[in-house]
């Protein structure tokens, strides 16, 4: 048995990300879904969350938080924002990165990702629309994105994190050496309806393991 339940880890630990930068996806404003999509294109990259939550914040101040706005910015624009967060390491290859996403929204899908993911054909299809977004959105950011995504996007079903499976084995919820992160996501899923929490809300169970495995992995490495 676990010594915490799935629920009381959510209150320790926090939920979604995204509901940490008080973005709402479960509103019918696709907007919404942007705004964690470049969250997500963030905190894809090799840097600290704390850097990627401060830039984050640093784009919503100056208003930029949707494809055309990110166009119309313009390349030397977004280097001076993800400059100002601390995004120093990786800003010239974001801001082409966000640059190309935004016009593939744009081009593509109306400036709408809940018009991209209408168009997927499954889950697996729209893992692969949101990478060819852009050059360098990978698995990592895509999971990301779609993970927070669970319970309100039908096709959102990326992988477990290898972070929460992780956490999830140290802290008793799965078996050490009995599962893995394929079988284990059905797992979870039963362990959070048992808590008798919401099933739209597994996300949150999600990302607090995930917050877990990031404590364990900096302890392992100190």
């Amino acid at each position: 048995m676990s010594r915490i339940t799935p629920g009381e880890l959510v209150e320790r630990n926090g939920g979604r990300y995204a509901s940490a930068l008080g973005i709402d996806l479960a509103s019918s404003d696709s907007a919404e879904r942007f705004k964690w999509f470049l969250a997500a294109v963030l905190y894809g990259t090799r840097i600290s969350g704390v850097l990627a939550t401060r830039t984050w914040h640093e784009f919503a101040a100056r208003g930029v938080l949707s494809p055309d706005r990110i166009a119309a910015t313009g390349w030397s624009g977004l280097v001076f924002i993800l400059d100002a967060g601390g995004y120093v390491r990786y800003d010239y290859k974001t801001a082409t990165k966000l640059l190309e996403a935004s016009a593939s929204l744009l081009n593509d899908y109306g400036g709408s990702l809940d018009a991209l993911h209408d168009a997927a054909t499954g889950p697996r299809d729209l893992e692969s629309r949101i990478k060819t977004l852009a050059k360098g959105i990978g698995d990592v950011t895509a999971g990301i994105f779609l993970r927070e995504l669970r319970g309100y996007w039908n096709k959102a079903e990326p992988m477990l994190s290898p972070l929460a499976f992780r956490a999830a084995t140290a802290l008793g919820y799965l078996r050490r050496g009995t599962l893995d992160p394929v079988r284990a996501l059905p797992r979870l899923r039963q362990q959070w309806a048992a808590d008798e929490q919401p099933p739209g809300s597994f996300a949150d169970f999600e990302s607090a393991l995930i917050r877990e495995g990031l404590r364990l992995r900096r302890r392992h490495t100190l």
